[in-house]
């Protein structure tokens, strides 16, 4: 059965309205990694022309979303653990340098931002799991002051919240990761940019831990379930 897509009307911005949708899609994993999609299957199911499905899926491949694919169409770009990886390694080095930045203001993270993250990890919408990390994160860029953070990290989110999907929809223990952000939320806010520093960069790479275990345990599976083809009679090993 196809995933299902709503369908949007027809404005003047209609390539990048496709693009946000498709991007959404395949951030939220309705568009598996690996799936093949083609121009025309879009354009039914968001019910808008081949054209600005065109235009968006050449955006999609320019920000390494999709790739072409063997005949027809492209493919949801996998999520690799060495490209992801290299991902994490940025925005540890953001996140660090906002901490220290936010922690010398003494700035104060609304405390709401936090209850709303606990209550997304006791829930079950990935969504709006990955929506309150990322609003938690971003508050920390601008607390900053320096506006080149939040403006460096925002195409990489756009990849992290892939991989924060694939690992929140199986993650144990997601109401852990809020109390590590209050953790750092309270360091900024008592001014200790060391202590922000340090917790930040933990975070970031239990994180990326995490994801590189959640994709292994993927590829063994596909391993372990890919069928195998016969041996025909009378051939040799």
């Amino acid at each position: 059965m196809p995933a299902q897509l709503l369908s949007i009307e027809a404005t003047p911005d209609l390539v990048d309205q496709v693009y946000r949708a498709l991007l959404g899609a395949i951030s939220g994993g309705t568009l598996a990694p690996g799936e093949r999609i083609t121009q025309e299957d879009i354009a039914q199911r968001l019910s808008v022309s081949r054209q600005p499905v065109l235009q968006a899926l050449r955006l999609l491949k320019k920000d390494g979303f999709v790739r072409d694919a063997p005949g027809r169409g492209v493919l949801v770009t996998p999520l690799e653990a060495e490209a992801m990886r290299q991902v994490y390694q940025v925005r540890g080095a953001l996140d660090v340098l906002a901490a220290r930045l936010a922690a010398r203001q003494r700035f104060r993270i609304d405390p709401k931002l936090i209850e709303r993250g606990r209550r997304a990890a006791r829930g079950r919408n990935v969504e709006a799991m990955i929506d309150a990390d990322v609003a938690f994160h971003q508050a920390i860029y601008e607390a900053s002051g320096n506006p080149l953070i939040g403006q460096s990290a925002a195409p990489h989110w756009r990849h992290l919240r892939r991989a924060m999907g694939a690992v929140l929809q199986a993650e144990p223990q997601r109401e852990t990761l809020w109390d590590e952000h209050e953790a750092i939320a309270n360091a900024i806010a008592a001014g200790n940019a060391d202590r922000a520093a340090r917790l930040s960069e933990e975070h970031v790479s239990r994180a990326s831990e995490a994801l590189s275990e959640r994709l292994a345990q993927q590829l063994a599976r596909a391993a372990t379930t890919t069928p195998t083809t016969p041996q025909k009679k009378g051939n040799k090993a």
